[in-house]
Order: structure tokens, then sequence, then C-alpha cells
């Protein structure tokens, strides 16, 4: 095999990587920005992390869209659109006057258009060219959400600090301007047909993975989805909030953020590792269990020590969560499906982050407290367990020996 052969799908890897942290710029703003932006305009969280809840949406619904297009054009193409509308998105959000328009501008540009193409269709494109190393390469991808994370929130309060939210928003406007483009340039092949990816060949009974219908598995996972990162996005949406409230400074706030996702960088790498010996289903379960614990730890410790070390767990243990989602999917469905119903399961998980962070500014509008907040998390992860448990059950009962 050529050694342009070996080395090209470890290039398009990183650089899938390296765009996903781009790409995640448009979620994270927003999420640092929501106390001044409440602040700004005179409103309640609940009602500014409404303009998180539409990019959310718009991330989601872009990835379905962008991923259908990717499937028949490939993913340059998308790739180059994205970051010119993430770039205009951002330049744009900093020039409106009302909450209203900038939920549009979060929502259309930065979401639907921008970032979407940053995600769904990134994951699914790898995912055709590792067969034996999927789970490790779907997982070094889908971290670029959490490098993201890591790197972000402490460079965009810095400059909030500095000078303001729309500063902000019109530097990230310059940054991805100038380098998606070029690292989008890299994605010029097409993706590989893999004769072993021709269906679905785990756990299938005929046409009917796991013994159902493959849309009735598609939507138990996206509802299993919903239910996990409903849970996920209390911590990761209002926990700069949540710091200050206790009394502490918003950059510890964002600090305790970046814990949490550079340790979910760990995690979702050792999970692709896992994933790759014990399968989508069991990583799934594993990592919701440790999701679980960790949210249950935030509601009786609330010293800045203790918060420092619970974010570095909840990281841990819920970086492999989502990714398991897309090895289900690859696993048990057909390959020439995989843009579109990875852009669905994934849009769903988005669909749960927007939810969660929603009902979280919205609980503690109610109740003046984040503790009911991180209780309706753990319902929510509970419910996203039985579902993966289920779904366990019924691999066991009908995947060959």
């Amino acid at each position: 095999m050529p050694s342009e052969t070996r080395i090209y799908p470890l290039i398009r890897l990183f650089v899938a990587l390296a765009l996903m942290t781009i790409g995640g710029a448009g979620m994270y703003a927003i999420v640092v920005s929501l106390k001044p932006l409440a602040a700004e305009f005179n409103t309640g969280r609940g009602a500014a992390s409404l303009a998180y809840t539409l990019t959310m949406i718009g991330y989601g619904l872009g990835g379905i869209l962008m991923g259908r297009i990717s499937d028949r054009v490939g993913v340059l193409w998308p790739v180059l659109f994205g970051g010119f509308m993430l770039a205009g998105g951002f330049y744009f959000a900093s020039l409106v006057d009302t909450l209203w328009q900038l939920c549009v501008v979060q929502g259309l540009m930065i979401g639907l258009l921008g970032s979407s193409t940053t995600f769904a269709p990134l994951v699914a494109d790898i995912s055709h060219w590792f067969v034996r190393r999927r789970g490790i390469a779907v997982a070094i991808v889908i971290s670029g959400n959490y490098l993201a994370g890591a790197i972000w929130p402490p460079i965009i309060q810095d400059i909030i600090d500095e000078d303001s939210w729309r500063g902000a928003y019109q530097t990230l406007s310059l940054f991805c301007l100038i380098a998606m483009p070029l690292l989008g340039l890299l994605l010029y092949k097409p993706a590989p047909v893999n004769q072993e990816d021709a269906g679905a060949t785990t756990g299938a009974v005929g046409c009917r993975p796991l013994g159902m219908a493959p849309n009735t598995l598609q939507c138990i996972v996206c509802f299993a989805g919903i239910g996990c990162c409903a849970a996920m996005a209390m911590p990761q949406v209002h926990i700069i909030a949540y710091a200050t409230d206790l009394g502490f400074e918003a950059k510890d706030g964002a600090i305790m953020l970046a814990i949490t996702l550079g340790c979910g960088i760990v995690s979702r790498i050792i999970s692709g590792l896992i994933c790759d010996r014990i399968g989508g289903l069991n990583t799934l379960l594993l990592g919701s269990a440790l999701q679980m614990i960790a949210l249950c730890l935030y509601l009786p410790f609330k010293s800045l020590e203790a918060l420092y070390v619970i974010s570095a767990l909840f990281g841990l243990s819920q970086g492999g969560i989502v990714p398991s989602y897309t090895i289900i999917i690859r696993t048990y469905l057909k390959a020439k499906d995989a843009g579109w119903r990875i852009g669905v399961s994934l849009f769903f998980t988005l669909l749960g982050m927007a939810l969660g962070g929603w009902m979280a500014g919205a609980i503690y509008d109610l109740t003046g407290s984040y503790d009911a907040a991180f209780i309706n998390a753990i319902a929510f992860n509970l419910a996203n367990m039985v579902l993966a448990l289920g779904l366990r059950r019924r691999a066991e009962r009908f995947s060959p020996a």
C-alpha cells in the first residue's frame, strides 16, 4: 500500500479534529457570554439561554442537512461554506441590538449553516476511512467538541473581561474566516467504499437489526441521546453562572468548564479504545453510569476545590457517551445511510443539550437555585441508561454467538 494511502487518513483525521474544535466556538461563545448577555439585555437566564438553545437546534438540524449534502458531494464544500457562514454569524451577532436578533443569528448563521458543517458530516465522513479502528477514530474527531470547550472558554472570558462579549465575537469571526477554509481544502479526496460496510453485520436478523425495524432502533438511539445530553448540559452550560452564584469568580467557572472538557478529551480517547474492544452499547452503559455518579456529587459538595475535582470526574465519566451512538449506528445499520442516520442521532444529542440547557435556566429562574436542575439532570440520565440497557439485552438475544 503506498505511503500516501496510509498517511492521508491520519491527516484527514486530525484536520477533522481541528475543524470540529474551531466549529465548537459557535456553541461555547454563547455559553461563556450567558451572564453578560442577560445583564445587557435585562432578562433572566432562562430567556438568555434561548440563544444557546436555538444554536444547538440549528447545529443539529444543520448536521442532518449538511450530512445529506456531504453524502452526495463530499465534505469539502459544506465545510468551506460553513466557514464563511460561521465567520459572518459571529460578526453580525456582535452588532445586534436586541436578544431576539441575537437568537436569530445564533440559530441560523452560527448553528444551522456554520458550526453544523464541522460536526455530523465530519463524524460520518471519518467513519468511512477507518474500519478496524473506527471507535478510536470517531472518538478522536468528536473529542474536538471537548477540545473546543477546553480552549475557547478561558480565551473568550479573557476577551470579555478586557473588552466585551461583542469584542470576543468579532475576534472569533476573523479567526474562522482565515482558519476554516485553509483546513477545509485538505479534505479534497472522496471517502472510500469498504466492502464489509455494505450492510449491517452485527446483531442483524435479515433487515431487522436487534430484531427490530431499522427506524425503530434509530428512534431508541435518538431518545437515549436526548436523555444523556439533557443531563450533560446542566454542568456544561451553567457551570460558570453556578460558580458565580456560589461566590466564586467567573474565571473560576470558566476553569471548571475547561477542566471538564479537557478531561473529556482524555475520556473520549480512552473510551474509543474501549469501544473497539467491547462495542458501542457496553461503552454507552459504562459512560452513562459514571456520569450519573458525577452528577450526584455536585449536590453535596460546593467548595471551590471540590468543584474542580468534580469537574474533572464529570469530564472523565462522560466522554465516551456521544461517540457510542455513532458506533451503534455504524454497527447495526447500513453504511450507505451513515451520513443522515448519524446526523439525525447527533441532532438528538444536541437537542438534549439544548433542552437541558434551557430547562436548567428555567428551573433556576423558578427556584433561585441550581440544586433542582441537577436533580432534573440525574433523572434524564437515568432514562438514557434504561434505554441503553434495553438495547444491550436485545443485542445479547439477537447477536450471533
